[in-house]
């Protein structure tokens, strides 16, 4: 029996060598609604692209062996991923989500799911005990984000997905603060990872696309019976894409990461930031247990200024930072959460979870690190008004 290849060899191989009949060593692009019958009766394994399409379905093999699933599906986003995932849930079903997610999951599950009748309980998945309870309430599944956005709290994965287990409850995490080079949910137990392709996945800020990993057969087909009745799959292009991006996935999530630890220590002493949330400080809560399921704490830091005067400044002032939204490309990104990602959560709500008018987000990229300190310094550093001389 061959030897279990590394993720960094199975990553680096995504897509490659599936054409027998020419040799292609890049998977081509079938850039076609549909295919042509053999004869009557008869089909290639393909007939249409929205069912089914030979570039989409070397991603969703992939992303299945990678993550020890039995069945990948391919979205033309992360919400439409999410969207799928809650389609198999029915009105007066109870589904426990954690209190602090991506602010578009948030929107997508109190505005749309839940006047549609599923009864959503945010719930702070970082708490031992706020989990036990939620799993005690009848709920039909349980989603968690691995790191969340973007105040960057820790679950028990490990710990949650036995309980849940135990009491019938499906686990779902959204893994993609981490990706699978630092963290495989389903080897934890979940029963399906998410992820927005969108981010680390791609990598290069070019595409939209999100992936479900289902880890039972049973759940796989349900999933993709909704995902070809909806139609919000992934485009060809956009499939070749993303396997692009898988290629160098390990190379860019360990460059990035480094980088964050270094700008997460050096804002650790700046005078004007008053906390620093980062996985990878020993002093964040955490910390030590995401190091138990975890071989890395991912490229996302958020940090509170002292005066909320000073986040226009530094929004304004950075020049290799870009600021947008959106995060895990090559380039580094800052965000202002409470009016950009999470403008559609309640003001009380945003108050009670940190997410605050003094609150910034930072997704690192590939560039220097002495590069991106240095710029968060001179956009940090207070500025005088000029005067004129009479």
């Amino acid at each position: 029996m061959r030897k279990q290849i590394h993720i960094e060899t199975a990553l680096a191989h995504a897509g490659t060598c599936r054409d027998e009949k020419t040799g292609a060593v890049s998977m081509p692009v079938y850039q076609t609604a549909t295919f042509r019958h053999p004869a009557l009766g008869q089909s290639t394994g393909y007939d249409y692209s929205r069912s089914g399409n030979p570039t989409r379905a070397a991603l969703e093999e992939v992303m299945a062996g990678i993550e020890g699933g039995t069945r990948g599906l391919a979205f033309s986003s992360g919400m439409a991923a999410i969207d799928c995932l809650f389609r198999i849930f029915k009105p007066g079903d109870s589904v426990a989500v954690t209190e602090d997610p991506y602010g578009g999951t948030f929107r997508l599950l109190d505005k749309v799911f839940r006047p549609m009748g599923i009864n959503v309980i945010f719930t702070d998945t970082s708490r031992v005990e706020a989990v036990k309870d939620v799993l005690n309430k009848g709920i039909k599944a349980i989603l968690v984000e691995s790191v969340t956005n973007p105040m960057l709290r820790i679950a028990d994965i490990p710990g949650i997905c036995k309980a849940a287990e135990a009491r019938g409850v499906l686990t779902i995490v959204d893994n993609t603060f981490l990706t699978p080079c630092f963290h495989r949910p389903i080897i934890c137990g979940a029963d399906a990872v998410l992820y927005s392709a969108t981010k680390y996945l791609s990598g290069h800020n070019d595409v939209l696309a999100g992936i479900i990993v289902a880890k039972e057969q049973e759940l796989g087909d349900k999933l993709y019976f909704y995902q070809n009745s909806t139609g919000a799959v992934l485009s060809p292009w956009d499939a070749w894409l993303t396997l692009r991006g898988l290629k160098t996935l390990s190379l860019r999530m360990e460059r990035q990461q480094e980088n964050a630890r270094k700008i997460a220590a050096w804002l650790n002493e700046h005078p004007r930031v008053t906390k620093v949330f980062y996985p990878g400080l020993p002093g964040h809560p955490g910390h030590d247990l995401l190091k138990t399921y975890s071989s890395g704490f991912g490229a996302i830091v958020s940090f509170e200024v002292d005066d909320p005067l000073l986040v226009p400044q530094i929004l304004s002032s950075v020049e290799v930072f870009l600021f947008a939204e959106s995060l895990g490309g090559v380039e580094s990104l800052i965000t202002f959460p409470s009016v950009q990602t999470h403008a559609d959560v309640e003001s009380e709500i945003r108050e009670r979870l940190g997410i605050n008018d003094r609150l910034l987000r930072i997704s690192a990229g590939i560039e220097a690190a002495e590069d991106l300190i240095d710029d968060l310094g001179q956009a940090m550093k207070q500025r005088t008004k000029k005067t004129c001389n009479r």
